[in-house]
């Protein structure tokens, strides 16, 4: 173990966070998914998007940017669609919420969605498509960040990282596999990560205030994340702006407070959730088609299908534990009080 980290066992992690974020002012009732999905983060190994948020999330709350006691509104718009109302508060009690309301409407009907709007970071975006694929079902998802992309051939960032995820179902209560992507080279916390531990960044990771690329991550931050696959990336993270913010009525990107700072008030971003069960669709050969197209790829030397690595993680970590840096422990710790 490294002398600059500690070790906690994944109880010591989730009762250090949930006291951190009860002390800030959170509702207990409000953060238990949110707590099974930092934990679940930090047990695949994306320690950019688990614990290191808990103090930003308590600042958060504490000035109010966050509302620790708001309770999610669910409106039934037909019986296969649904909105969820977050309320300034955390988007995970309203995704939880939601989906207690999608999974059965899609089993019944095939297909089912909400949208989810008022809400705040909802964390690994493929925790959540993976809790629809572990319901049998084929889950996609989509969310919208504070703009940090910059379109092809402007400097002003339009749109946010802004992730899609889809999760498959194994046909036995997990997920086959689980794609999850930022519409930039690298996810934004990241480089938030790098400058935090005062470490630079590889270069292509994001670009200055003039566009050009640059190792400094205060520069980056200050600049615009690099769009995956150039102008693509762009363009999927435009595709998510529509899905997560205008079909769910949430704030743009370019009109939302930050998720790294306590200026501005709520962020009130967006995600858009769409459950398919593929058994009627298929036919009854969704399995069958889902074997033959893994095992093109796990037959291959080398290749993996994707999250792979993640499991590994999980299996590694629940074993020795999370290793955290003990800067960030004293942090979170001084929200306990």
């Amino acid at each position: 173990m490294a002398k600059d980290t500690t070790t906690l066992t994944i109880d010591q992690a989730r009762r250090l966070t949930a006291r951190a974020l009860t002390k800030s002012g959170a509702k207990r009732g409000n953060i238990k998914y949110l707590l099974d999905a930092i934990i679940e983060t930090e047990r695949q190994g994306l320690s950019s998007h688990g614990l290191f948020w808990v103090p930003i999330y308590c600042e958060h709350l504490k000035c109010g940017k966050l509302d620790g006691q708001a309770k999610p509104e669910i409106t039934r718009l037909s019986p296969v669609s649904y909105r969820a109302d977050a309320k300034s508060g955390f988007a995970h009690p309203a995704i939880d919420k939601g989906f207690a309301k999608i999974i059965p409407a899609a089993k019944r009907s095939g297909i089912a969605a909400i949208a989810v709007t008022n809400s705040y970071n909802c964390g690994t975006l493929g925790i959540h498509t993976a809790r629809l694929a572990e319901a049998g079902l084929i889950g996609w998802g989509f969310t919208n960040a504070p703009a940090s992309i910059a379109p092809t051939g402007g400097k002003t960032p339009v749109v946010g990282t802004n992730p899609v995820s889809m999760a498959v179902p194994d046909g036995n209560g997990n997920a086959r596999f689980v794609i999850d992507q930022s519409s930039s080279v690298i996810a934004k916390s990241e480089v938030m990560r790098h400058k935090t531990e005062g470490k630079p960044i590889p270069l292509g990771w994001a670009l200055d205030a003039d566009g050009n690329p640059t190792d400094d991550p205060v520069e980056g931050l200050k600049g615009s994340m690099a769009p995956s696959g150039g102008q693509k990336g762009f363009g999927q993270g435009l595709m998510v702006e529509i899905m997560a913010a205008a079909a769910s009525g949430a704030m743009l990107g370019s009109q939302c407070s930050s998720f790294a700072t306590n200026d501005g008030g709520p962020c009130n971003t967006g995600q858009f959730f769409i459950a398919i069960d593929p058994q009627g669709f298929s036919g009854g050969l969704f399995g069958t088609r889902v074997d033959d197209l893994c095992a093109a790829i796990t037959g291959q030397d080398g290749a993996r299908l994707p999250g792979s690595n993640r499991a590994a993680q999980r299996t590694r970590i629940d074993a020795e534990g999370i290793a955290l840096k003990k800067d960030l422990l004293k942090r979170i710790r001084g929200h306990c009080k």
